[in-house]
């Protein structure tokens, strides 16, 4: 179910050339008899009219060698035989082991059609990590209750303790993470903030501060408090309905947060009170926070500020994050909200993200089950983040006990970000994306990104009503906790391992 303010078009990409998968060749045999143009129903080929000219293939679109078998394959259609179909090369170059290039690729053509890839060639709803979600497959019944796509609810609320403050209900079970001014472009922010308010859900500040340009979206803003409490300021706090600790980020736990000299711009160091070309530093932990009873002094502080905010707690995924949990529960927290070990952007050091924090796919279960243990799961929100790829990773991540996700990597991916790894530096980010260079930053504008990212949750909410309705379930929280609705695949019959 999606909010009526939705609108889903066409987002093509803002690059002349993508890194496609396959390659179409055009030889100089080619008369421009657009026989192509007229056959191909994905639109790789274009004929100019009144020119007899045709355009360079858009080789993105191309579906490759499954075409073979189609009565429209061009390269069979051509009476020239001027057309030749290859893998390209350069698209080996493109993403990393848990995110693939497939994954990449298919989050730019949901990004651009609103809809999931119809692509038999793409694997896009699983990487190739070796581990965690990409080892889980959902078992769906072979006879589910018959339920209409109609009367199926993405719908969750973030406010269990029926406290009387704001009964926020969000449309779709997954809301952006904390990106701050500084650590990406104000066009970014702005765009993230927009599609939340067009989908009913969240976007969070980071630790940055809240600029302007965000206050028509405020209702559908999170501003965040972290160590350096940069750019915290009274009115930000009395603004909006929900309020973010960030006690520890799951790619860098026990490290702060950091920001380069050379991304802290005028604009950014105005608006976190620092001085322009200085690396800012957020200290690790809160110096004011050793105990839950400094914890609740904390979110105490927050409610007596705003009285009707909701107050999330952000924390990475130690060992002991079921008792970080529970501890936030009776510290007054609305929201739980665990980052796993591969939360962050490129700027997270690899030495941390792969060795201290605990994957999420554990910390959901072990977090779910002890807050049932002690009778208090009904009260808290359990938020999960570090590693959502896709909408197929929320529903596991919700399977596994989790009420809804938070994702960043997926929306910047959605806005053509190539996963470089350069995100720390001033104009590392050569799409603009996670860049406070201003030549960098106008590479794009805000209608188009907000386009890209209302396009790329719609298709993970067609993904999730069709994962519902496979189980025959009504509603997204008939899925939180059902374990028994996953398998291993190291461990299932159909691989012949063991039981």
């Amino acid at each position: 179910m999606k909010p009526s303010t939705v609108n889903i078009k066409l987002a093509p990409s803002r690059f002349k050339h993508q890194v496609p998968k396959y390659k179409i060749t055009r030889s100089d045999d080619c008369i421009n008899c657009g026989t192509c143009a007229k056959t191909c129903p994905y639109g790789v080929h274009e004929r100019v009219e009144g020119h007899n000219k045709m355009k360079r293939p858009i080789d993105y679109k191309c579906i490759g060698f499954e075409c073979q078998s189609k009565d429209f394959y061009c390269v069979a259609k051509c009476p020239r035989k001027a057309l030749s179909l290859s893998l390209n090369p350069m698209y080996a170059t493109l993403g990393d082991f848990r995110w693939t290039a497939d994954m990449i690729t298919g989050t730019w053509i949901m990004a651009e059609t609103g809809l999931p890839p119809e692509r038999k060639d793409l694997e896009y709803n699983v990487g190739n990590s070796g581990g965690g979600f990409d080892k889980l497959r959902f078992k769906f019944p072979e006879h589910p209750k018959k339920v209409n796509k109609s009367e199926i609810s993405t719908e969750i609320p973030l406010n269990r303790r029926n406290d009387g403050r704001a009964n926020v209900v969000i449309s779709t079970p997954v809301y952006g993470g904390g990106m701050s001014f500084g650590s990406v472009s104000l066009p970014t922010m702005v765009s993230k903030a927009h599609n939340a308010a067009i989908w009913n859900t969240y976007t969070c500040t980071g630790e940055g501060g809240f600029p302007d340009n965000l206050i028509p979206y405020q209702d559908h803003v999170i501003t965040q408090i972290a160590t350096g409490l940069f750019g915290v300021r009274e009115e930000t706090i009395q603004r909006v309905k929900i309020v973010e600790f960030k006690y520890a980020q799951g790619a860098k736990p026990g490290l702060g947060g950091h920001l380069l000299g050379e991304k802290n711009t005028e604009s950014v160091a105005k608006m976190r009170e620092a001085v322009k070309g200085t690396s800012l530093f957020s200290p690790f932990p809160f110096h004011s926070v050793y105990s839950i009873e400094d914890h609740k002094k904390h979110i105490d502080w927050i409610k007596e500020m705003n009285s009707n905010a909701l107050v999330s707690v952000k924390v990475s995924t130690p060992n002991d994050v079921d008792m970080v949990a529970v501890g936030s529960y009776y510290a007054g927290a609305h929201i739980i909200h665990i980052d796993g070990g591969y939360g962050g952007t490129g700027a997270a050091p690899d030495i941390a993200k792969k060795n201290i924090a605990m994957p999420i796919e554990y910390a959901i279960t072990k977090v779910h089950k002890f807050l049932k243990d002690e009778g208090v799961r009904d009260g808290i929100t359990l938020i999960a983040s570090g590693g959502i790829r896709s909408a197929h990773d929320l529903a596991k991540a919700i399977c596994l006990g989790a009420d809804g996700a938070v994702i960043g990597t997926a929306e910047l991916v959605s806005l053509e970000c190539v996963r470089c790894g350069n995100c720390e530096s001033g104009r590392g980010c050569a799409r603009g994306i996670a860049s406070t260079d201003s030549e960098l930053a106008d590479l794009f504008n805000e209608a188009w990104a907000t386009q890209r990212l209302t396009n790329m949750y719609n298709a993970w909410n067609v993904q999730l009503v069709d994962i519902l309705q496979k189980f025959g379930m009504k509603s997204v929280r008939e899925l939180v906790g059902r374990t028994d609705l996953l398998k291993h695949i190291d461990y299932s019959h159909e691989n012949g391992v063991r039981p």
